[in-house]
């Protein structure tokens, strides 16, 4: 093979596809779609950000504006976490709209996470947001069809294909010089992507400072550049097979079809079918009844905690509770509340696990799909995928745990053990100041190495496509017939 002549091959592919009308009508809006995206994305990056932020601010306001109070009841009064729209979010949504982004944190209770896009939608959410990752991941390749798809069908209808091959061109010549000169034109589409994101990132939130937003950034393009050379070999040999242009344009929307819409719907039916969830109700109630069994901390009578009551009496030797250096309920609520949330981390672990599973289903078949491989790469390096979502509902666990068991200790610490019965004096509170003392909930964005370590499934089966692509090339070399 003639590096030269696969040059020559690739420039004339460039010049014949990009020379018509049609190409720079199809180019101009496809770019206007890129800026629609891409200020949309920007949009709706700032405009969620500044919304959460705003928000978070005004529960942190709330909570500090409490008076001196029973730090029981501020356990209960709570506060609320929300989410930080990752930077890369504008160009990648995943999951973002269907997961939600607020949660109310409150003692004994984990709340699920709400306020998502989708509640507040119309059903044709369900279809996709036009974002930059949709475009390149299904508007381009449809593009890359059109453009491709009688490269190599056509000479041979119109008999060109022969000539070519009886003045020394060779078939594994023809093939990687098209699709290289295909992929050379699939970069026209998408370095304006690209270059929206880096400028937006580089303007808006000085992010490219940081080494790690690069790794993502350019791990996504390098993701990205792989799929385009997979799509643009794809297109090249489905029209070398081909006996004519229309049955290869039939072919490669049929090929479209069936990766886009068919095998990622199937993945998920039988994720669904294979590893079922609970509902809503049959979660909570299995963490009550387990609870229940473990022991209820607002029962006086529960036999777990007359166990307890009368082994910390024996230990500090005292017949009564109030008898005791610290206050006895704030000591129980302690203990409920390690049980509560061991049980709701033990069911909540299992259930993550379940939709893992269902996730893990399509997650594999990128090995054969090479459209559910870029888009778990994409979304996952992102920060917008499953994954990042679990670490928010891990992270506001974690802050409403010690939210918790910090008013539990001012309780044990500064209420007096020797209460009456009767309204709560300013004996039986806490000075406000030490609502303020408690820090605020600050969302950090999931850590590059988790997302890699999600991503390496995606990334393993990206590289396997690109040497299946290559290794087509080859062997339609030697089969492919110029009639």
């Amino acid at each position: 093979m003639k590096w030269a002549n696969v040059r020559l091959f690739a420039s004339n592919f460039w010049h014949n596809a990009t020379t018509p009308k049609t190409f720079y009508l199809l180019y101009s809006i496809f770019i206007l779609l890129t800026a629609f995206a891409a200020v949309s994305g920007i949009q709706n990056h700032i405009t969620q950000n500044d919304i959460r932020q705003d928000h978070q601010i005004k529960a942190r306001q709330s909570w500090e504006a409490n008076p001196d109070k029973h730090p029981h009841r501020m356990a209960h009064f709570g506060t609320f976490a929300f989410r930080v729209n990752p930077s890369l979010g504008i160009f990648d949504y995943g999951l973002e709209s269907f997961t939600g982004s607020t949660v109310f944190l409150e003692a004994h209770r984990q709340n699920s996470v709400n306020f998502s896009e989708a509640t507040f939608s119309t059903g044709t959410l369900r279809f996709g947001e036009l974002s930059l990752a949709l475009l390149l991941q299904l508007v381009l390749p449809l593009i890359l069809f059109f453009i491709g798809f009688s490269s190599i069908a056509a000479d041979k209808q119109n008999g060109t294909l022969k000539i070519v091959l009886s003045q020394g061109g060779n078939w594994k010549e023809i093939l990687f010089g098209k699709s290289i000169g295909l992929f050379g034109i699939s970069t026209l589409f998408f370095i304006p992507a690209i270059l929206v994101v880096v400028i937006t990132l580089l303007v808006l939130e000085n992010q490219m400072t940081n080494s790690l937003q690069w790794f993502r950034v350019s791990l996504i393009g390098l993701g990205y550049l792989a799929f385009l050379f997979v799509i643009s070999t794809f297109t090249i040999v489905v029209s070398a097979s081909s006996s004519s242009p229309k049955d290869a344009l039939l072919r490669l929307l049929g090929i479209w079809l069936l990766l886009v819409v068919l095998l990622p719907k199937s993945a998920q039916a039988m994720g669904n079918y294979w590893f079922p969830t609970p509902t809503k109700l049959a979660f909570q109630s299995a963490i009550e009844k387990e609870e229940i069994q473990k022991g209820d901390s607002h029962n006086p009578n529960d036999p777990h905690y007359n166990k307890l009551r009368d082994s910390v009496l024996a230990v500090h030797n005292v017949s009564k509770v109030t008898d005791l250096p610290f206050n006895y309920s704030g000591f129980v609520m302690r203990e409920g509340e390690k049980i509560t949330s061991t049980l709701y981390k033990k069911h909540h672990a299992n259930l993550v696990s379940t939709y893992t599973n269902q996730n893990n289903i399509t997650r594999f078949s990128s090995f054969i799909n090479p459209f559910t491989a870029i888009k778990q790469l994409s979304m996952t390096i992102a920060g917008t995928d499953f994954s990042s979502y679990i670490d928010f509902q891990n992270q506001a666990d974690d802050y409403r745990y010690q939210l918790s068991q910090t008013m539990n200790e001012l309780q044990m610490e500064y209420i007096s053990p020797k209460k009456e019965s009767g309204s709560e004096g300013k004996t039986h509170v806490v000075d406000h100041e030490h609502w303020e003392e408690f820090s605020d909930f600050h969302h950090k964005p999931i850590e590059f190495g988790a997302s890699f370590k999600e991503a390496i499934p995606a990334i393993i089966s990206i590289l396997l496509w690109t040497i299946i692509a290559f290794a087509l090339l080859l062997f339609t070399s030697k089969r492919a017939k110029a009639i």
